[in-house]
């Protein structure tokens, strides 16, 4: 099975690292699921996401303990600390967590880092499968803002059979989705990390169990763009996405680039939405614990943007306490079927006050107009004279309502998308 049948549509779902950064608990993670399950699941969303140090005992926020112990098995592997994650006590790992978010009919993914622990092999621990040991499958190419991890030397075969035990425990735990970090920029290391994805890939790939690969941090190269298509699922665009209006935008940028290489099977990454209750412990992106800093009009932007590229949606806010806007953005259902059934998506038109993208999934006709100037503006009949009729019904989704496109006023840093 091709991993292009992995996810057919773009993947939706919760990422723990907006509000948490590295510390969070297995309670908040199962609260999020249960939420999940309940309000979103039948809107598409599906995937719950444990993101970094999972492992590492004290982890308090998105600032690291640089080489802090982390939890390990007897084969180099790290394995959930299981004061934070209670129901992996006794080396059972994730498998309880990932059965329980089974059992409300979602998916359950985890983040890694590139490699292979830095403290196996500064102890020279067994690797799986081979009398090889740590050491001899390490390289020195080490995260600039992560301590814990060195390269793995694939070149070797016990470095592959490194990466195959990894993928052999993550699919006896039950997951559905690994968000691979410190991997998907070639200009680091001289595109060494090319390497590492191709063995990710085997790895998956030796396993009956379909697993969706998620590279990060970006920005990925355009060039890249064929090889990440044929070994990865999801690329990141960018580095870490926070609430700043020229982060967001910077991706209309990135996201006419990326236009091309969009299809079933590839969802080229925005990177997590940072909506709602954000920053819980986490000091990242500048704002604490806070509610987005996006304004109304900016989040029905970001929203009409991620979903008209059909960019993978990774809800970075808390979900138990979301407010009723926050809610109503992941619950549009005529936004959803957009996003779901798009077969092609393009910039039609930019200037230096509108930006205009065109979609279709051979049915219907999308058509997303952002004002990303500085005052409240009319839509100007040029942009929409030759695809719209002067008197023709159109369907505003957000809205949802019928409306014709005259004298049509759109916010400061917002949008209007509408179906015809």
């Amino acid at each position: 099975m091709s991993h292009l049948e992995f996810a057919k549509t773009p993947p939706m779902g919760w990422n723990s690292w907006d509000c948490y950064g590295a510390s969070v608990r297995e309670d908040e993670v199962k609260a999020h699921a249960d939420f999940m399950a309940k309000h979103l699941k039948e809107f598409g969303w599906e995937y719950i996401v444990v993101d970094i140090q999972w492992s590492e005992p004290q982890a308090s926020s998105t600032r690291y303990n640089a080489f802090y112990p982390l939890e390990m098995d007897e084969f180099s592997r790290l394995i959930p600390a299981d004061n934070r994650f209670p129901s992996a006590n006794g080396g059972r790992g994730f498998k309880a967590l990932g059965d329980y978010i089974h059992s409300l009919g979602l998916k359950f993914g985890i983040h890694i880092m590139r490699g292979i622990p830095r403290q196996a092999v500064h102890q020279n621990t067994a690797i799986k499968g081979t009398d090889k040991r740590a050491r001899d499958i390490a390289l020195n190419n080490i995260c600039p803002w992560n301590s814990d991890m060195y390269g793995v030397n694939v070149d070797i075969p016990e470095g592959q059979l490194y990466y195959d035990s990894l993928l052999e425990l993550y699919a006896e735990w039950g997951v559905d989705f690994i968000k691979v970090d410190d991997i998907a920029n070639s200009y680091l290391y001289g595109g060494a990390h090319r390497k590492e994805i191709v063995a990710i890939r085997k790895a998956i790939d030796k396993i009956s169990r379909p697993i969706v690969l998620s590279l990060s941090p970006g920005p990925a190269q355009l060039e890249d763009g064929s090889f990440l298509q044929e070994h990865a699922n999801m690329w990141r665009l960018t580095d870490d996405f926070w609430d700043h209006w020229p982060a967001l935008y910077h991706m209309f940028d990135r996201t006419e680039r990326w236009a091309p290489f969009v299809r079933q099977g590839n969802w080229p990454d925005c990177d997590m939405l940072p909506l709602g209750h954000i920053g819980i412990r986490a000091v990242d992106g500048g704002g604490g614990d806070n509610w987005t800093r996006f304004t109304k009009a900016e989040q029905y932007l970001l929203m009409t943007l991620w979903t008209i590229f059909q960019s993978p949606l990774m809800y970075g806010g808390t979900l138990p306490d979301i407010d009723e806007f926050t809610l109503s953005l992941f619950t549009n259902r005529d936004v959803i079927d957009m996003y779901q059934t798009l077969t092609d998506r393009r910039q039609y038109y930019r200037d230096d006050t509108w930006i205009v993208w065109h979609a279709s999934n051979g049915q219907s006709n999308y058509v997303a107009f952002f004002n990303v100037s500085e005052h409240e503006l009319e839509l100007p009949e040029e942009l929409w004279s030759e695809l719209v009729q002067p008197e023709e019904k159109v369907k505003d989704l957000w809205r949802q309502q019928e409306i014709t496109l005259h004298n049509n006023k759109i916010a400061s840093h917002g949008a209007l998308l509408i179906r015809f």
